[in-house]
């Protein structure tokens, strides 16, 4: 039965191949779409057209079909098992390492009173010296950049003790 239904459906799908390629390539394939203009309705369908919706029918029911076929012959054996090859052994007892699973419905979710802790005690990290951020200098955005000054006459850089800075200024020179 179910070579049958397959090779109807591998015939149906040549002949859909075949009248969807005899079909004009002009838009409105099958009766949808097109352009006909604003008041134009839907195109009447043509012979080609309702051939086509039944081959597509006819298709979508042997597909069904062969599904439902396929389904009620599935068996609980595997394919090896089918073809007579042996099947796979299987892996020798290994001890799994003491692993605690989540508690099922019936088992409490909170630990025994008695027990140790589910987490070793944390230990402290040793500790950094704070960082100190000086704030940059407030300048307008319009301005153009000062001039460059020579390496010599730089200033000196920001101490990091001071709380606040008092912006510097560079005498634009030759």
């Amino acid at each position: 039965m179910q070579t049958v239904v397959l090779i109807i459906h591998l015939l149906l799908a040549l002949a859909l191949m075949g009248v969807v390629l005899l079909q004009r390539s002009e838009g409105g394939g099958l009766g949808i779409g097109g352009s006909m203009g604003p008041q134009a309705g839907r195109p009447p369908l043509t012979g080609l057209a309702k051939l086509t919706w039944m081959f597509a029918g006819a298709f979508i029911v042997t597909s069904l079909t062969l599904t439902v076929i396929a389904a009620s012959n599935s068996a609980e054996t595997s394919v090896l098992e089918r073809i007579g090859l042996p099947a796979p052994a299987t892996r020798p007892d290994v001890s799994l390492p003491d692993v605690q699973l989540p508690p099922g419905a019936a088992a409490p979710l909170l630990p025994p009173a008695g027990s140790a802790p589910a987490l070793p005690p944390a230990t402290t990290a040793p500790t950094l010296p704070p960082v100190v951020q000086t704030p940059a200098a407030p300048g307008p955005a319009s301005e153009a950049p000062a001039a460059q000054t020579p390496a010599s006459e730089a200033p000196a850089p920001a101490q990091t003790g001071a709380a606040e800075t008092a912006p510097t200024t560079v005498p634009a020179g030759n």
